[in-house]
């Protein structure tokens, strides 16, 4: 791979830093009321022509715009520790079953949420999922799903340690995916269907249904994980040239392992507890970064990754808004066609660089 110079680096971030800000702006103007650029700014400042636009965006699109960074940045740091730590470019919390296992997490929260206090009321509509919390229980949602999450990557390590090569390790993950799927239908087709179907709406993915006094556990979450890949970004290195190397060079392999696990576990886990199951983004955003950023070093790939993470997110949200009129698209199905190119195009390039060497 073509390595990047340092000041050409510099400048990618900061073509991607005015990008990601100038969707955040295009976010906010975007939904059932247009709201124009100016005011957008405007309002931001405190200084709104129209009262009801400046409380469309702090009170609604504000807490939309920050969740979305925040699952972008997050599911984009997560599948860049999965793709270095299994030293596979299709790793990720979809891919390989880890979102499932924080859909079992959520789940068995959400149907003992009466034996365990944590709901104020049963039964709401909409986000009831997170709005039928009390405080307490926004940090149960979060530990229940990233022990999900963690459950099923120690179940993927311990395959990935017997079959090495990487189709193996994704079909192992997506037979463990569908094994949790199975446990979560199980748990559905059991408990009330107020709570099934509050479960099968929180499934179909949505930036909206956190509010600005749950973004605090949200965040705190993102910026733990975000933080602990951050502190591993030499053992990340490393581990694309496997465990041994790592070894050889100081690295104390297993508890730098350990603690990416759980990072990715915690990023994984708290965006879909938040937002539901996204797809296609933690593979996505990372290979994008790779292309991109022309380098194997994560002090580099980490804050590509995660800016990148953001556009991906932001640009799926502005889409979604698009047919106005009240209509709110589905997240999952955006975000796939925006992944799927870049996974596609990485299987292309793939394939002719296989050919050209061995021609």
């Amino acid at each position: 791979m073509e390595t990047a110079r340092p000041d050409t680096r510099i400048m990618l971030v900061g073509v991607l830093v005015v990008l990601t800000l100038l969707l955040a702006v295009l976010d906010l103007a975007s939904g059932s009321v247009r709201i124009p650029f100016g005011e957008v700014v405007r309002a931001l400042l405190g200084t709104a022509s129209q009262q009801e636009w400046g409380v469309i965006i702090s009170i609604f699109r504000l807490p939309k715009l920050a969740t979305a960074m925040l699952a972008g940045a997050g599911l984009a740091a997560a599948g860049l520790m999965l793709q270095s730590l299994f030293r596979n470019p299709l790793a990720g919390p979809d891919s390989l079953g880890i979102g499932a296992g924080a859909s079992i997490g959520v789940a068995l929260l959400m149907f003992a949420g009466n034996i365990l206090g944590l709901q104020k009321a049963a039964g709401t509509a909409g986000s009831a999922l997170l709005g039928g919390l009390q405080p307490l229980g926004y940090v149960a949602l979060v530990l229940a799903a990233s022990l999900g999450s963690f459950a099923v990557l120690l179940m993927i390590l311990l395959l990935a340690r017997k079959f090495e090569q990487v189709v193996t390790v994704l079909i192992m993950g997506l037979l463990v995916g569908y094994l949790a799927s199975s446990v979560v239908s199980l748990l559905i087709y059991f408990g009330s269907p107020q709570k099934a179907q509050v479960y099968l709406a929180w499934t179909y993915g949505s930036f909206g249904g956190v509010r600005a006094g749950e973004l605090p556990f949200l965040g705190g979450a993102v910026l733990l994980g975000c933080a602990l890949g951050a502190y591993d970004r030499k053992a990340l290195n490393a581990f694309l040239l496997g465990e041994r190397f790592a070894a050889t060079i100081g690295i104390r392999v297993r508890t730098a392992r350990t603690r990416l696990l759980i990072a990715a576990a915690l990023l994984a886990g708290s965006v879909t507890a938040f937002c539901g199951p996204i797809a296609f983004l933690g593979i996505a955003a990372p290979q994008a970064a790779r292309r991109l950023a022309r380098s194997s070093e994560h002090g580099v790939l980490l804050p590509v990754s995660m800016l990148l993470g953001m556009i991906f997110a932001l640009s799926a949200d502005i889409l979604s808004s698009l047919p106005g009129k009240g209509a709110v698209l589905p997240i999952n199905p955006l975000l796939a066609l925006i992944g799927s190119p870049v996974i596609l195009s990485m299987f292309l390039r793939g394939a002719r660089e296989d050919f050209e060497g061995g021609a």
